[in-house]
């Protein structure tokens, strides 16, 4: 799905001039198909560290960092193609994406972390996008150095590769909340920057939804249901790293648990197979209308009146997860309607 990005980023860059504002994911390849493409770019960055991750699996299987092209040479030319058009009998290559590493992460504690948020597109012509305001940082079960890049657990925030760490303690694990991790950053950095970054963070769902909506396939009977994977660097700006188009719902703790299990069942009632719902909330549960066809305004700007910005105000990323109230405040209302 990044490499997607790679590609459907350029169509909006060119239809509305905002190049600046789409640098939000690493420079990303698809191999071996972009290989000579990657090659020139490799040479222009001789000291970077890459990444490679294999297309078809999860869980972090197969991913490894890498600093030499001798490293990766097994895919160079290794497609199973004739110069006729015709394939031959070879097994086909596997597909990887390569990315350039964030050498830089931001830290807390000395280890590194990546943060999972979950969004929902309802629509795609048009665009309606839900986003869920819980979440939750994985991290690193090692303090972080540049020096092993062959350290699977310094590097990667995979749950199912921390766990096989020697010190992992599964009863502490190695999750945060997302509303612990916002409230970490604002205690370091001030309402003001944190803010900023979430907002950027928000940016970052609705471009990359754009870059491929006029290329996915609209059913007005189906919904996905994404896991966005996004890391932030030492100067708070955020990357994309991956879109996962099916996210884990396996609970690592009780506490995973029990964000998964009402996950789904706000996933669920956004759905609305029963009907009950108006089609006009800006709030289901744990989900904020973040898009429409267009930004969703917070009803605080509706009752000041005051200008709209270009931008969602209407999400709460990490932000307090009153769904319960919420869900029986639209129960009551819906019984009411039906009296």
């Amino acid at each position: 799905v990044v490499s997607s990005q790679s590609s459907g980023s350029s169509g909006i860059n060119a239809e509305y001039g905002e190049a600046a504002k789409c640098d939000f994911f690493p420079t990303t390849f698809e191999l071996p198909s972009d290989y000579h493409i990657f090659v020139e770019e490799f040479k222009r960055s001789p000291n970077s560290t890459w990444i490679m991750k294999p297309i078809a699996k999860s869980q972090g299987k197969g991913i490894f960092l890498f600093r030499k092209l001798k490293d990766i040479m097994e895919w160079k030319k290794e497609d199973s193609w004739k110069v006729d058009g015709t394939r031959d009998d070879r097994e086909p290559v596997e597909n990887y994406v390569v990315q350039k590493y964030i050498d830089n992460p931001y830290l807390i504690g000395g280890r590194k972390f990546d943060i999972r948020c979950y969004v929902l597109v309802t629509s795609y012509i048009p665009l309606k996008v839900w986003l869920y305001r819980s979440g939750f940082g994985r991290m690193s079960n090692s303090r972080y150095s540049t020096d092993a890049i062959e350290d699977t657990y310094v590097h990667l925030t995979n749950v199912a590769i921390q766990k096989t760490a020697p010190d992992y303690d599964p009863e502490k694990g190695c999750k945060w909340s997302l509303i612990q991790l916002r409230m970490y950053l604002m205690t370091k950095h001030g309402p003001e920057a944190v803010e900023t970054l979430f907002r950027a963070m928000d940016d970052i769902f609705i471009k990359s939804l754009q870059s491929v909506q006029k290329i996915m396939i609209n059913d007005k009977h189906c919904f996905e249901l994404y896991g966005y994977d996004v890391l932030i660097d030492e100067t708070l700006k955020p990357w994309l790293l991956e879109i996962n188009a099916s996210p884990s719902l396996t609970a690592s703790n009780q506490q995973d648990y029990d964000l998964k299990f009402k996950l789904l069942h706000d996933v669920l009632t956004v759905i609305d197979m029963e009907g009950k719902l108006t089609g006009k909330e800006k709030r289901v549960g744990g989900f904020d209308l973040m898009w429409n066809d267009g930004p969703v305004y917070g009803e605080e700007l509706v009752m000041e009146g005051m200008p709209h910005p270009p931008y969602s105000t209407n999400t709460r990323l990490g932000g307090f997860n009153d769904r319960e109230e919420n869900l029986k405040s639209m129960m009551r209302s819906h019984t009411n309607s039906v009296k």
